[in-house]
């Protein structure tokens, strides 16, 4: 009996060490998310020096009137649209992992990347444009029509009857060559000065973005993410399997549609604005899950702030690596997350 006694207090000690830890890990994630915020403001093609730069993000009156359109116009939604899209894919990866029951299952990975990229390439290459939507937000319009019908695609054949994780997974990858042949086919057929718009869309890039673009960003993340979160304990219950969530009373079918709208939702959108941006939707969630476990509580809000600090500290890189030139953001996260790919493939034994 007194063992008893002691195994409980034991058992509440040990649980609260163990939040503890993940809260810890969290507060470091989300100072270096900060961090990496004030690097990425700090660094680009131009004389004024990083001190002054952060000096006038807290005073702008420090700045002449040119640096002030550098740091607010230019630095300023850069950083923030490169950290907003990092946390958006990582998220939607997070979530994708989850209800689709595979570690590899990502943004990119499952087509809405690839469908993106090819209905940016009809709105480039077209050159359409209306009174009503001015040519500037078509393509993202467009691309994230593209991207947000790739999901849904996936959601209908998910609601199929008879039709289990692995072949919504092998129907994501089947869209990822089908739309890249598509692309492909555009570009073939295009002009050279469309095609020069194609290509550098198709790296994923920062340099489209505006405080427009970031707001609308901005408003997706902060009406999806809150209903993530509430999601999160039975998120966590269905990664012990779909019947335990079932015997706790889960919905799973219900939980895995909302789940792959707010996916299609926040990576549509961010790939929308920003061109494809790979594996930051792999990678990210696989950090948080080190560093915080399954719980979804903590293991969501780690993917935001991991995804966040990667693709914030890409968007620096790719300023400093060839000094005086912006390269695109996407061929930074594509050499990071390559390595990390084939890691999570050897790892996992080919089982997923």
């Amino acid at each position: 009996m007194a063992n008893a006694e002691n195994a409980v207090p034991e058992a509440v000690v040990a649980y609260s060490r163990s939040v503890r830890t993940k809260l810890f890990a969290i507060a470091v994630l989300a100072a270096l998310a900060a961090a990496a915020l004030l690097l990425d403001i700090a660094t680009g093609p131009s004389s004024i020096s990083p001190l002054t730069v952060l000096k006038g993000v807290f005073d702008p009156s420090s700045l002449t009137t040119a640096q002030q359109a550098i740091v607010w116009q230019v630095r300023l939604p850069y950083a923030l649209m490169a950290m907003m899209v990092g946390a958006a894919l990582a998220l939607a990866g997070a979530e994708m992992q989850t209800v689709l029951n595979n570690p590899l299952a990502s943004p990119f990975t499952l087509g809405v990347s690839s469908a993106a990229s090819f209905g940016a390439s009809l709105a480039i290459v077209l050159g359409l444009g209306s009174s009503f939507i001015g040519a500037d937000w078509l393509v993202p319009l467009n691309a994230f029509v593209f991207a947000f019908g790739s999901v849904l695609a996936l959601q209908a054949l998910a609601r199929m009857k008879g039709s289990g994780i692995e072949s919504i997974v092998l129907f994501g990858i089947a869209l990822v060559f089908a739309f890249n042949a598509l692309t492909a086919l555009v570009q073939f057929l295009s002009s050279a000065e469309a095609l020069q718009q194609l290509v550098f869309w198709t790296m994923g890039s920062l340099s489209r973005a505006t405080w427009s673009n970031v707001a609308a960003l901005a408003v997706v993340l902060v009406v999806v993410t809150p209903f993530s979160l509430l999601s999160s304990r039975a998120l966590t219950a269905l990664r012990l399997g779909e019947d335990r969530a079932m015997s706790f009373g889960v919905d799973v079918k219900r939980l895995r549609f909302l789940s792959l709208l707010r996916v299609s939702l926040l990576s549509a959108t961010a790939v929308a604005f920003v061109g494809a941006i790979g594996f930051i939707g792999l990678v990210g969630p696989h950090i948080a899950r080190l560093l915080v476990g399954e719980d979804h509580r903590y293991f969501l809000p780690a993917s935001v702030l991991a995804g966040a600090v990667i693709m914030s500290l890409a968007s620096a890189a790719s300023k400093i690596i060839v000094p005086g030139v912006l390269m695109p953001v996407g061929i930074v996260t594509a050499v990071i997350g390559v390595p990390v790919f084939l890691l999570l493939i050897f790892r996992n034994g080919g089982r997923a």
